[in-house]
């Protein structure tokens, strides 16, 4: 995990994994920092589905390369350092 992040929590099984970004519970269409997260991920390459207001949802195709989960997992930490 990030230190000094606004990451709470990682969960997920298998290929199916949330990011729970420290903010409170909101409804589906309050933009929060994970939206803020998403839209940086999006500009670096990488597409997300916020969810809450405060969870990141991620759900890649079963086809997915080791290589191109170590490339998301780059993108991800690095939009998260972006936003804070």
């Amino acid at each position: 995990m990030i230190q000094n992040s606004s990451v709470q929590l990682v969960r997920g099984r298998g290929l199916l994994n949330a990011i729970v970004i420290d903010e409170p519970v909101g409804a589906y269409s309050e933009l929060g920092k994970a939206w803020d997260i998403c839209v940086a991920m999006k500009e670096n390459g990488l597409l997300a589905k916020p969810t809450h207001g405060n969870i990141i949802r991620f759900a890649p195709p079963l086809t997915i390369t080791e290589s191109e989960v170590d490339q998301c997992l780059d993108i991800i930490e690095k939009s998260i350092r972006h936003v804070g």
